[in-house]
């Protein structure tokens, strides 16, 4: 029944608009389109009504992420709460006169840290609670019994938001919100609710009650990133994903090192399309509503250094590391190897954020490792370092920028090998078979029998490493057409999806982060 997007029953619609956990909300669900649609033309309809336009967005935004999570939209409304009137005692707190310094201090420290129990409280419990038991469990040789508990969609992008507005206000770098609706506008906000981009109060809260504005360049440039995205995710990386994919990381013993290898190159892809294509959905959607969010992706598999790539990837949740955590625990203030230890926990700590599982772990470890010996190989070999410092005008080389790409690259790919895999052994087993039994006589049969995914890759690489120029100059073209044409594209990209679509809608991969 739902084998295409719009493909929707009528006498299923009741049970279509309520929660379904093995069908959540995503932005390639035909009930979402349809449902957007109405949406959209409520939102006009508000348009110059500023609070019920907000109120109509927040209670819609509730109502998406129920179709995501179920009852666990309560968890909105608590942290939402919390954070707000936590954040109005420190601003109170902090204005206090200057004679009550260490008081205003200490009780400013309380009511922040009672926001941080609060949301990594919640965090922690529905995210990690079952990981430590055993962990412990482990450690001193009992039993855990693992508890059933289930863990709501895009917790951890909510209550990251959430945190940046609550230390932001504690470092006095923002003033908070007098009005609760303002404040469950921004951590609700649907396009980014569930899977990022993790977005600043200080960039989105200021767009909150701004007269609402749509230009043209807005509207064509939203047309434009959601046609890529959609393209990106319901196309490319979930064709390669069934039809090759996941078949190589659930088995990687059945195969050759070859084919081992190219379902690393293969998941490279899969995974920066699925989250870049909801990220720029994500942005195309906020646009077409009068918002604009930062990039989230900034073509990381171009970077010629692992310092590049994080520059370049998942860039909300880099930068919050980086301001929030990197630089609370001391930065590079304190020598060198202080920050090697900050950068290594910090990279720790970014890996476990992504799941409970120690293959997590390990990505983070081994990512920090190598932006550590990234560093000090800077500092050892300025001029062979694919990334000019910050005092060094003079660019490097093309070889040289060459040469770190296709490291930096494969590095990666290594990296995201233990990223995927369900465990240490099978990943361990992944990269044996790519070094020990690679095969390569088995190439001409693979792109015979996996043509339509091997083009598939192909074409998700070319578009990747397509110049930039070239990149800017398809969007001007997207925001210069007709809208009859932005219209036209939208479902030429829809057709192809359903076309090429093969299974039930998957949902991001980013969605169990």
């Amino acid at each position: 029944m739902m084998n295409s997007i719009f493909n929707i029953d009528i006498s299923k619609i009741p049970e279509q608009l309520t929660y379904n956990a093995s069908q959540p909300m995503i932005f390639n669900s035909g009930v979402f389109l349809w449902l957007f649609l109405v949406f959209v033309f409520v939102y006009m309809l508000l348009g110059k009504k500023t609070t019920l336009r907000l109120l109509f967005v927040t209670a819609f935004s509730y109502y998406f992420y129920y179709k995501s999570s179920g009852i666990y939209f309560f968890l909105l409304a608590v942290v939402t709460i919390s954070d707000f009137l936590i954040a109005k005692a420190i601003y109170k707190v902090q204005q206090k006169h200057d004679e009550m310094g260490n008081f205003r201090n200490n009780k400013g420290k309380l009511l922040l840290t009672l926001s941080l129990l609060i949301d990594l409280g919640l965090l922690g419990y529905f995210k990690y609670t079952n990981f430590f038991g055993t962990l412990f469990a482990n450690i001193t040789g009992n039993n855990f019994e693992m508890l059933d508990i289930f863990l709501p969609v895009g917790i951890s992008f909510f209550t990251f938001q959430s945190l940046s507005y609550i230390i932001d206000v504690y470092r006095g770098t923002l003033k908070p919100l007098n009005n609760i609706l303002d404040y469950a506008f921004y951590v609700s906000f649907f396009p980014q609710l569930v899977a990022g981009p993790i977005v600043r109060a200080r960039d989105f809260i200021p767009q909150i009650r701004k007269p609402l504005e749509i230009t043209k360049e807005m509207f064509g440039t939203g047309v434009f990133f959601i046609v890529g995205g959609l393209f990106k995710k319901a196309v490319i990386s979930d064709y390669i994903s069934i039809n090759f994919v996941e078949r190589v990381f659930e088995q990687p013993s059945l195969y050759s090192g070859f084919e081992n290898l190219m379902g690393a190159y293969g998941y490279t892809l899969q995974i920066y399309c699925d989250f870049s294509g909801y990220s720029d959905m994500a942005i195309g959607i906020a646009l077409l509503l009068g918002f604009k969010f930062p990039i989230n992706f900034n073509a990381p598999y171009k970077s010629s250094s692992i310092t590049e790539f994080w520059h370049r990837w998942h860039i909300s949740l880099s930068s919050w590391l980086k301001d929030y955590l990197y630089i609370s625990l001391g930065g590079n203030r304190k020598g060198k190897i202080r920050q090697y230890i900050n950068l290594m926990i910090t990279m720790l700590l970014g890996g476990l954020w992504h799941g409970a599982s120690f293959n997590f772990v390990i990505w983070g470890g081994f990512h920090g490792i190598l932006l550590i010996i990234d560093k000090i190989w800077k500092q050892i070999c300025p001029k062979l370092s694919s990334v000019q410092s910050k005092h060094d005008s003079k660019k490097p080389s093309k070889f040289i920028s060459f040469i770190g790409g296709i490291v930096t690259f494969h590095i990666v790919c290594l990296a995201w090998i233990f990223f995927r895999c369900d465990s240490f052994d099978a990943a361990v087993s992944m990269i044996w078979q790519i070094f020990s039994h690679f095969q390569p006589q088995v190439a001409p049969q693979w792109i015979s029998g996996y043509w339509a995914v091997a083009s598939f890759i192909v074409l998700g690489y070319l578009l990747h490493f397509m110049p930039q120029r070239m990149s800017e100059f398809t969007k001007q073209m997207v925001i210069k057409i007709p809208l009859f044409l932005q219209t036209l594209l939208i479902v030429i990209v829809i057709y192809i999806v359903i076309q090429i679509k093969t299974s039930d809608v998957l949902p991001f991969i980013y969605f169990q982060f």
